[in-house]
This record gives structure tokens, sequence and C-alpha cells, in this order.
């Protein structure tokens, strides 16, 4: 589910709404219709609450990276949730909205406008969010926690983005030993 020519998408579990009012996100000082564009849309193709870590391969990748992060033969990106978002995955009934990209100023990882936006027409079904991952050739993968994954893709050269991280696990208690313990 990607954007066609001129248009940008925003995607939603509320398939009733009429009329995109600019809204103030949290730590923002001006309010925003926020929308993707075609190369961002893959990032909110998962149920809004689940936190989900991303990295993809860009310019300045090194080999090493893509290989230790993304994978040998494993494509160019790579999304992650973790387990406790499986069945969330599976059973959420997602769907895109088609807004003109007209109105809409490119940000960060996102684009927005500043008045009311309308939709071009009902939202659609996003559908299977595996199959769309797939269709795609992102890889998607499921560990028990993102901490680990997202430390380490934070330090590399790949292209990254966290989305609602606040949602994750905490982050696993460290039982190691301390400096003199036995």
């Amino acid at each position: 589910m990607r954007p066609a020519p001129g248009e940008v998408l925003h995607f939603s579990e509320d398939p009733t709404i009429r009329t995109f009012r600019p809204h103030l996100a949290s730590g923002r000082t001006t309010p925003y219709v926020w929308a993707v564009d075609h190369d961002r849309a893959p990032d909110y193709w998962f149920p809004r609450q689940c936190p989900r870590a991303m990295a993809w391969v860009g310019p300045k990748t090194t080999a090493e990276d893509q290989s230790r992060i993304v994978g040998d033969g494993c494509g160019t990106r790579v999304h992650v949730i973790e387990y406790g978002w499986l069945d969330a995955l599976r059973t959420v009934e997602l769907y895109a909205y088609r807004l003109p990209a007209a109105p809409f100023e490119a940000t960060d990882a996102a684009v927005v406008a500043t008045t009311e936006v309308t939709p071009l027409g009902p939202p659609e079904r996003v559908g299977d969010l595996f199959d769309l991952h797939a269709t795609a050739g992102i890889q998607l993968r499921v560990l028990p926690h993102l901490h680990d994954f997202w430390d380490a893709v934070i330090a590399s050269t790949l292209g990254f983005s966290g989305i609602r991280l606040r949602n994750a696990l905490p982050r696993p208690y460290d039982e190691s030993p301390a400096p003199g313990d036995s």
C-alpha cells in the first residue's frame, strides 16, 4: 500500500475520518496533519501503538553493517517488532487514506500540512500486513525486545527509524555480575 503520484497516505485504525484537522503532537509547537510519502509508507504498516524499529541500506551503508544487521541476501530493509505485538499485527484492521500531496511539506520522516485536508476518497483496507511486507521485500522480524537490535542499528551506517519505542518492553535487567562479584 503506497501512494500514487500526487498523493500521500495517512494510516489509521479508524475508517470513519472525513476531514483531517491539524493537531498538536507531543513535543511540537505547530499543529499538523501527518501523512507519509511512498518511501516512508512501510513505516506505518503496523498497529498504531506498536513499537517498531526499522533499518534500511542507504548510500553510506557499509557491506559489514548490511551483513550484520540486515543479513546477506536478505534484501535491503528490515522491520522489527516484539513478540507481544504479533497477534495485534495479525488482526489489526488498518486503513489507508489517500490525501492530495499539494498541501503537504516534507519533514524528517513524514509530510505535514497546516490546514484541514479532505481525503481523495473513502479509506482503503490495507489487508494482511505480513503479505504487504513480503510483497515489498521487507524482512519482518519478531524479537523478545527491541533494545539490542535498536542499539546495533543506531550505531551502524544503516538508515533507521524507530516509532512508538516508548511502548516497547523495558530494557531487560542486566544479570551480569558487577565488577569484583563472583
